[in-house]
């Protein structure tokens, strides 16, 4: 997306409604004011309007990852790629995603129940997703690149406390299958994301955030249960038979 000082903020939600997470981060109002320029609303908030067109854009070229060779990647890469782009999306959206549910529970829910229901839901998914990517970036992770450095300078593999990668792959996977299933209720609790007749501009960008948010749990696991994991299995066994 090409961002220019005179566009409006209206015009970028509008052009990629992921921009919304960066834009209510910052405390940028997209909806009742979003016909103020970039460079206005930078001025006014005192944001340099350089760092938040970097921001958005960042955050939109995670798409350019979907056609990406992870098979031929490191594990090291790999783990990093997780960390960096879905760990960190996970931390960067949650709190939005919360904040918008919470206002459309007071605004919408004597019409819509629902979405008490889908707070609920979402609301539970992050803290499970917390400690699933911090067990991850504690102990699972560190193991992948350890093997990796053990198979590339040929050193000894030191002996992990949870006994084989197996026992940590496995939660990780029932991990995913709850969170998996989670969705599929958000899903249809909310009608697979669609903004009803009466919504207002807000409903429709947190429908549309949830929607992003599990398509890019999908990709997440996508690359965990089927590239990932296999891999350190598979490396671990080489190195402990060998």
């Amino acid at each position: 997306m090409n961002i220019t000082p005179e566009q409006t903020i209206g015009s970028i939600v509008a052009e990629d409604y992921r921009a919304a997470a960066v834009l209510t981060a910052k405390g940028i109002d997209f909806c009742c004011k979003g016909g103020r320029s970039v460079e206005e609303v930078c001025r006014t908030k005192g944001i340099d309007p350089d760092a938040l067109t970097k921001e958005i854009q960042d955050l939109l070229a995670r798409d350019t990852q979907a056609g990406s060779d992870f098979k031929s990647w490191t594990m090291t890469k790999l783990v990093d790629h997780i960390e960096y782009m879905h760990h960190g999306y996970v931390n960067q959206r949650v709190p939005i995603i919360q904040q918008s549910l919470e206002k459309l529970c007071k605004v919408h829910g004597d019409r819509h129940p629902e979405l008490f229901e889908i707070a609920k839901e979402f609301n539970a998914c992050a803290g499970a997703m917390a400690a699933h990517m911090k067990k991850e970036e504690l102990i699972l992770f560190p193991f992948a690149r350890t093997l990796e450095r053990s198979q590339r300078d040929g050193t000894p593999l030191p002996t992990p406390h949870f006994g084989t990668v197996n026992n940590p792959v496995q939660m990780m996977m029932e991990d995913h299958d709850a969170e998996g299933e989670r969705f599929r209720r958000i899903a249809t609790l909310s009608n697979d994301y669609v903004n009803p007749p009466d919504g207002c501009a807000t409903y429709s960008t947190a429908m549309n955030m949830l929607k992003e948010f599990e398509e890019d749990l999908h990709l997440h696991i996508h690359l965990e249960n089927n590239i990932l994991f296999p891999r350190v299995i598979a490396l671990e066994k080489e190195l402990t038979t060998a």
